[in-house]
């Protein structure tokens, strides 16, 4: 029930610090995962002290045993180690203070955190995280390069001397972490979402020299998963354990096998490039070359030709031929010509022959009634009527006398 207090009649605080182990003391016996962090066995002392952490996340809880309770599992658990813990949730009044009071206590073993990750590695696969198509392509030339790692660690010397070796020029943006333990997570996962909010960072590289599979629990984490897969600068993963792959691997845009491996595929060499771009000149000098030797025997092979060396004979010869065939049609026109004038004189002659002007030379005369009528037939005209009588140099009137 909620408390009726206010300002003018509050509650003391053992009234308060009382009322909370109440309502704990009515939670019953839970089961709970997490990382030994602290162990404290007093020599004598009946209660050993335990801190236990989430892996994933800054918070950690107290939890006290008894003897028997940890002797039983002392061999296999230390610091560091994974257990499960049946325990009850107790409140120290006096000092306010929540701890976990365990009854039993189970490691948890490799076979079993392996299958937790295998679980886990499909249930990301079916949310996509692991596609090809999420992958990132890595720049060319990063100018700058994040990287994750442990302080002063082997990962971090064989990423930066490979790269400076290749590319002297790179640059990096280092961020040291936890690389195992409790705090490797968080600590992981602010580094990586630090160097992707750098604008000028063009690929980070999470880099770790191997170890058990324990010590790489932290890259299977899927908080550091889910971070990874939502980063906007491409991540190379390079944890250097070759028999199992964390599920960082998985996510990662591309994965190295060690961090010197990582730092080969991230910074090209140097030395490589100018061979290549040296090769490459060479070659396409070569083509060039070729190209223009090609040319030049085409236009030589065209120089070489009868029409390109002397141009003006083939004119020459078209002129030859034209004035042949002009000389052939003028010849062909005037006989036509001659032949057609030859017709006309002939078909002139005939028709002035054949004219009535010419019979009308040879002495004959046209009678002519006065309508012009010609007189055919001499019962055509009566006695004294007049006619008009036409010859060769004209014309005059005639009568009939009977």
């Amino acid at each position: 029930m909620a408390l009726n207090t206010s300002a003018e009649s509050p509650l003391p605080v053992g009234e308060v610090s009382r009322l909370i182990g109440g309502w704990i003391d009515r939670l019953g016996a839970v089961w709970v995962e997490g990382q030994i962090t602290q162990l404290s066995r007093r020599p004598g002392a009946g209660v050993v002290f335990l801190t236990l952490r989430d892996p994933s996340h800054d918070i950690s809880v107290g939890v006290t045993c008894y003897r028997q309770v940890f002797d039983a599992v002392a061999d296999v658990v230390s610091e560091g180690a994974r257990v499960v813990v049946l325990a009850k949730p107790e409140w120290y009044a006096p000092r306010g203070q929540l701890s976990l009071r365990a009854a039993e206590i189970r490691p948890v073993g490799v076979g079993e955190l392996l299958a937790r990750l295998e679980q886990l590695k499909k249930t990301l696969a079916r949310e996509g995280l692991f596609a090809p198509e999420r992958k990132k392509p890595l720049p060319f030339l990063p100018q700058l390069v994040g990287l994750v790692c442990g302080r002063a660690s082997a990962a971090e010397r064989d990423v930066l001397e490979n790269a400076r070796h290749r590319w002297p020029a790179v640059r990096f943006e280092v961020r040291n972490v936890a690389v195992q333990g409790v705090h490797a997570v968080p600590q992981v996962v602010q580094a990586v979402k630090e160097l992707d909010a750098i604008e000028d960072v063009d690929v980070i590289i999470v880099a770790r020299g191997g170890g058990s599979v324990e010590d790489l629990l932290p890259f299977s984490d899927e908080q550091l998963i889910r971070t990874v897969s939502q980063c906007r600068t491409p991540v190379v993963s390079a944890i250097g354990h070759e028999p199992d792959n964390p599920l960082l691997d998985h996510v990662a845009d591309l994965r190295a096998s060690t961090p010197t491996d990582a730092a080969k595929k991230v910074v090209p060499d140097v030395g490589e490039e100018y061979e290549r771009v040296r090769l490459l000149r060479d070659r396409a000098r070569r083509c060039v070359a070729a190209l223009v030797e090609r040319e030049e025997r085409g236009l030589a092979h065209a120089l070489a030709r009868p029409s390109i060396q002397d141009p003006h004979r083939m004119i020459d010869e078209r002129a030859d031929h034209v004035a042949d065939l002009l000389d052939r049609g003028r010849r062909c026109l005037r006989h036509q010509l001659d032949r057609a004038d030859s017709e006309l004189t002939h078909t002139h002659a005939r028709v002035v022959a054949l004219s009535p002007a010419a019979t009308l030379k040879r002495g004959y005369a046209v009678l002519q009634k006065a309508d012009g009528h010609a007189v055919r037939d001499p019962g055509e005209v009566e006695a004294g009527e007049a006619l008009r009588a036409r010859v060769s140099e004209g014309e005059f009137s005639v009568r009939v006398d009977t």
